[in-house]
């Protein structure tokens, strides 16, 4: 998979398992990756629903780019490390530490052009699994 694939706009969907409080969470919306000097910049908005409460306007953004050896970085929005995986690979995982705490994701590209990421976060602050659906809009 090239970094270039990911380019354009996807419809998202995530579902949120919040293990420890029992409150499960939903986040309907879009991703957009637009072409930048340094990669891909990834924005996602739309609207997160957690625990039965009303929805609030959610976004986020990272920074995706080629890291050599078909690797893909992630990076925050304001360029910090988040994390890399092997880009051909069709189930590829990674691991970010954020001490105490620990995230794991386990992306899918087998089904491309939707794809989708499994994260399951882990330490005493949080206990979560989320899964996050991708299809081009």
């Amino acid at each position: 998979m090239r970094l270039a694939a990911f380019e354009g706009d996807w419809l998202l969907e995530r579902d949120i398992e919040d293990i420890r409080a029992g409150h499960p969470g939903r986040f309907t919306g879009t991703a957009r990756f637009t072409s930048a000097a340094e990669g891909l910049v990834y924005d996602e908005e739309g609207l997160l629903s957690l625990g039965g409460a009303p929805g609030v306007a959610a976004s986020r953004r990272y920074l995706w780019r080629e890291a050599g050896a078909n690797s893909i970085e992630v990076q925050f929005g304001d360029g910090r490390f988040f994390h890399r995986f092997y880009a051909d690979e069709d189930r590829p995982s990674a691991v970010h530490a954020c001490p105490p705490d620990q995230y794991r994701v386990r992306y899918d590209f087998s089904a491309w052009p939707r794809w989708k990421a499994d994260w399951r976060v882990t330490g005493p602050r949080k206990d979560y699994a989320m899964t996050s659906r991708y299809r081009t809009a």
